[in-house]
């Protein structure tokens, strides 16, 4: 007899199924061997619904070591522009040969993500942003623990009547903070190496106030 209750299963692509399996190791609590991906994209600009990615840059990280050499730097064919925001991040309308599919995007950056943490500066952007871009093409949202180095930064900071915490603080600020190089500031990598940089000042600094897990990281940030 035919189960006509069966749960069907979704006609997702290979690489999802594959980013899937991968949450199937568990994660550990020691830091020093956590996988993280830090990342940035560049858009058309800010609004979820009509803006687009135009580049993502990310990198990989593992205890104080960043994978220069396994960097991931996407660029997308522009259905949609916006002069203004091209005047930031200098991405033109024309982005060349080099430019892919929103679809061949978000396979590579699954394929490159597995089930790695993500840090990213104001990171619900970002991963909205994504998450939009995944929607678009059927598949469900990034199933990965996010850490957002704005809100870690501000664990950093001490409370006292004279001096009042931010409630957002900029990549720049980080930046001049940490005496970090700009020169590749508004390029979606050089933003990510300039967030993975701060994220490794920042855990330093928590990891001076005591021991420091993946748990308390993800309850900060």
């Amino acid at each position: 007899m035919i189960d006509f209750f069966k749960k069907k299963v979704p006609d997702y692509p290979d690489f999802w199924w594959e980013y899937e399996n991968s949450f199937n190791e568990k994660l550990t609590d020691d830091l020093s061997a956590v996988r993280f991906v830090v990342l940035d994209t560049e858009t058309t600009g800010f609004d979820y619904l009509n803006d687009r990615i135009l580049c993502i840059g990310a990198l990989s990280l593992i205890d104080k070591n960043i994978a220069l050499n396994q960097s991931l730097e996407l660029f997308l064919k522009q259905e949609h522009y916006n002069a203004e925001t091209a005047k930031i991040h200098g991405i033109l309308k024309d982005g060349g040969d080099s430019c892919i599919s929103e679809i061949e995007a978000m396979e590579k950056l699954l394929r490159y993500l597995k089930n790695a943490v993500i840090v990213a500066h104001h990171a619900i952007f970002d991963i909205t942003m994504i998450n939009r871009a995944l929607e678009r093409n059927g598949l469900p949202k990034l199933r990965n623990k996010v850490l957002d180095t704005s809100n870690l930064y501000k664990k950093t900071l001490l409370t006292s009547n004279v001096f009042k915490k931010k409630e957002h603080y900029s990549l720049d600020e980080l930046a001049e903070k940490f005496d970090i190089s700009k020169k590749d500031r508004h390029t979606a990598i050089g933003d990510a190496y300039i967030t993975a940089i701060a994220f490794l000042k920042i855990k330093s600094r928590l990891k001076g106030k005591g021991q420091l897990r993946l748990k308390d990281l993800l309850k900060m940030g």
